[in-house]
């Protein structure tokens, strides 16, 4: 089987695709495509528990840990402890990281309405039922049963 034969390939290379384009909008904007996707994953008003970002984006720990770091560095975000919660430190966006978060935001949707004006409605559809029961096979652990 031919690498472009495989699903994993397309899904990859266009991943990659899409990351590079963010990417290079991140930079323009001193940031960077992660560092978008975590403003976009923290609360606007209340800020977000720190223990629930890596969830909501696929990371492990250790690798939100130093972005977090570079995020309060560059004075996007800032930590407090949770009132509710001693033992838990949520992570708010300063008035950088709220600008920021809302370049990501704009950027995410212009990718969205221009993929929407340039694939038929009844072809996204399919893409999304494909993908969606592709990440089904995965998360049922149905392609590789013990």
């Amino acid at each position: 089987m031919k690498r472009e034969e495989t699903v994993d390939y397309h899904i990859k290379t266009c991943w990659h695709a899409i990351y590079r384009m963010y990417n290079q909008q991140a930079q323009s904007h001193d940031s960077t495509t992660s560092m978008g996707f975590v403003a976009l994953n923290i609360d606007p008003k209340d800020g977000t528990p720190a223990t629930k970002i890596a969830p909501l984006m696929g990371l492990e720990s250790r690798s939100l840990t130093r972005m977090l770091k570079s995020m309060e560095e560059k004075g996007f975000i800032y930590r407090e402890k949770d009132p509710k919660d001693g033992r838990s430190v949520r992570i708010f966006l300063t008035e950088v990281g709220q600008e920021k978060r809302r370049v990501s935001r704009e950027t995410v949707i212009r990718f969205n309405e221009v993929i929407g004006q340039s694939i038929p409605k009844d072809e996204l559809n399919t893409f999304f039922e494909v993908v969606g029961k592709i990440n089904q096979l995965i998360e049922n652990k149905s392609i590789f049963k013990k």
